[in-house]
This record gives structure tokens, C-alpha cells and sequence, in this order.
């Protein structure tokens, strides 16, 4: 059975699954703060995508939706997904997962902006995205990436 992407529950087990991607390393893309922001047993929509392989969630991200009156990436201004925290688990790498989601961010139908980490740059250009110019007042620090469905 191929891996397929599912909307995380925002609950105490996913609490409780990201917990083993803040054992592996970067503290910067821990979601379990976002996560127990919105901790109220499944009642808020979930921004959280993962892939499970046997029953453990091995990769994820989270997408919210950006209305275009607060967009700052796009000329006309549009509503986009920013993608965020992508990560999968090692041991899991170079199985297409981080792809798998990003094509998925892809599919919902609007423009995706990402911020990219080093060292990850080659992974989004070659799914298309591409490096916005930088504004240091707009961007402070982050490195923007963009994809833009075909017109």
C-alpha cells in the first residue's frame, strides 16, 4: 500500500507522535507548541498533514491558508498556502515523503509560499518553487520560497 498524506487530529496522541520529532533535532521545527495552541480535543481545524508507515507518523508539515488583504509574496495579491515545518523522521528520508507533501500543498489549489531552510533549496526548486527576492523588512531573516500553479 503507497504512503498517503493525512490530516493530523489535534489531540493528545498527535502531541504525543510529534514529541519523537522533537527528539531529532531541530527545536525550530517543533509543531507541538502550534499544536497545543489548538488543543481542544479535535474541535479546531487542523493545519497538521502527516504520513504514517505502519502506524507511526514517520513525516510532517503544517499548511495554513493566508488570505490575499495580508499577502506580501504575490503580484496581483492572492490567498495562498504557507507551508511549514516540513520534516520527516530519520530513517524515513529518501522514501519521497517530504515530496509527497509538498505535492499535496500543491493540489489544494493555490499558490504555495515556504520558507526554506539551508541546505533544503535544491529539494524545492526542483518541485518548482522558486526564491523570492529578499526584503529584509518583509522577510527578516527567512528565506521565501513560491510556487505558482499553472495559469
Amino acid at each position: 500500500m503507497s504512503p498517503q498524506v493525512q490530516k493530523l487530529q489535534i489531540n493528545y496522541k498527535t502531541l504525543e507522535e510529534f514529541r519523537k520529532f522533537r527528539e531529532n533535532g531541530l527545536e525550530e521545527l517543533s509543531m507541538m507548541e502550534d499544536l497545543k495552541a489548538d488543543l481542544v480535543e479535535d474541535q479546531t481545524v487542523s493545519p497538521f498533514y502527516g504520513i504514517y508507515e505502519e502506524g507511526k507518523l514517520v513525516a510532517r508539515m503544517s499548511l495554513y491558508r493566508i488570505l490575499d488583504k495580508y499577502d506580501r509574496y504575490f503580484d496581483p495579491p492572492t490567498s495562498y498556502h504557507e507551508l511549514m515545518k516540513l520534516e520527516v523522521l530519520p530513517g524515513y528520508k529518501g522514501k519521497g515523503y517530504g515530496a509527497l507533501l509538498v505535492q499535496f500543498a500543491k493540489e489544494q489549489g493555490l499558490p504555495v509560499k515556504t520558507n526554506v531552510r539551508l541546505g533544503a533549496q535544491d529539494f524545492f526548486l526542483k518541485l518548482g518553487f522558486k526564491p523570492v527576492k529578499y526584503d529584509p523588512v518583509r522577510d527578516r531573516g527567512e528565506n521565501p520560497y513560491v510556487w505558482q500553479p499553472e495559469a
